[in-house]
């Protein structure tokens, strides 16, 4: 090592480069932070951070659209449930048909969901029902005025 504070490790290997001290040797400050700085820019540390930031809005609008489309088949489900259940009530019923048909329809379905229109009509030997259930928007409870009809039909069993 030499007074001036340059070290040969440091120094300029095709000699004299600009930089440099005595002899063309950088000094260790200036050289080294200027390497440091050159291999900080090409560093890719903190990359995975900022795709992920980027892309959280793709991800979380994914399983937004995702958890929807789940609670849209599930209201399909109750839908179908609900019909079956509306028109076997309304199939052994002995009095009002559609006040069975309207009852035994909401009994079946879980809280959230909203029973929307619902008709029992008897066309001969044979009881149909029609059931709509409002689609809830994310969170059950909150529905989109969409609603997700079924059909049941069954043979009277009473007069």
């Amino acid at each position: 090592m030499s007074d001036l504070g340059t070290d040969a490790r440091y120094g300029d290997r095709e000699g004299g480069g600009e930089g440099g001290t005595a002899g063309g040797l950088r000094t260790r400050a200036g050289g080294l932070w200027a390497r440091r700085w050159r291999a900080r820019l090409r560093d890719d540390r903190g990359q995975v951070a900022v795709e992920f930031t980027g892309m959280l809005p793709v991800i979380l609008a994914t399983a937004v659209l995702l958890w929807q489309a789940t609670l849209i088949g599930y209201t399909f489900s109750l839908a179908g449930n609900a019909a079956d259940e509306a028109v076997r009530a309304a199939a052994v019923a002995d009095g009002d048909r559609n006040a069975a048909c309207a009852q035994a329809a909401g009994e079946h379905l879980p809280g959230s969901w909203s029973l929307g229109d619902v008709s029992c009509p008897a066309d001969g030997d044979l009881v149909n029902a029609d059931i709509g259930i409002n689609v809830p928007l994310l969170f059950p409870g909150f529905d989109i005025p969409v609603d997700i009809t079924a059909h049941a039909s069954a043979v009277k069993e009473s007069d």
